[in-house]
C-alpha cells in the first residue's frame, strides 16, 4: 500500500451487491437519506462527476457502487431483474418504510402483510433499483 492509498474499509456480510447506477455520489447521497446508509469510503469524483467506487454500510451489510464507464467497456444499463431486500424487525419496518417514501422511493408494492405472514413491501429509488422490505409480524 502506497502513502496515496487509503485504507481498505471492512467489508460486512457473506455476498456483497455491486450496483452499477448512472450518478453513484447521487445514489450514495440519497442512500443515506431513504435507507439510513453510512458511507465508508468513496474514490473522488473525476473530471465528469463519475465515481468507480463507493463503499456503504446499509443495515448491517456492504452495499457497493459505481458510475458507468461505457469508455472501458462498461455502459450505463438500466437496472432490471433484481431487488435489494432489508430484512428487517418487526419495530422498525414502518420507520424504514418511511424515511425511504418520504426521501422520494416511488411505492411498487405496498407494506402489507404477505402470504408467507410477513410484512412485505417494494420500492423503486430514483435510480431504478428496486428495494424490498420483509419483517415478521409481531
Amino acid at each position: 500500500m502506497t502513502d496515496q492509498t487509503p485504507p481498505r474499509a471492512k467489508v460486512l456480510g457473506g455476498l456483497t451487491p455491486y450496483l452499477q447506477v448512472d450518478g453513484a455520489i447521487k445514489a450514495a447521497e440519497f442512500y443515506k437519506k431513504a435507507f439510513g446508509a453510512e458511507e465508508v469510503f468513496a474514490y473522488p469524483p473525476d473530471d465528469k462527476g463519475r465515481t468507480m467506487h463507493v463503499h456503504l454500510y446499509v443495515n448491517g451489510s456492504t452495499l457497493m457502487l459505481g458510475d458507468a464507464y461505457p469508455e472501458h467497456g462498461h455502459p450505463h444499463q438500466p437496472a432490471q431483474g433484481y431487488t435489494l431486500q432489508l430484512h428487517l424487525g418487526s419495530d422498525d419496518i414502518d420507520a424504514w418504510w418511511k424515511r425511504a417514501v418520504d426521501a422520494g422511493c416511488e411505492i411498487v408494492t405496498p407494506l402489507q402483510v404477505m402470504f408467507w405472514g410477513d410484512r412485505w413491501g417494494q420500492v423503486k429509488d430514483p435510480f431504478g433499483v428496486a428495494w424490498a422490505m420483509n419483517a415478521p409480524v409481531k
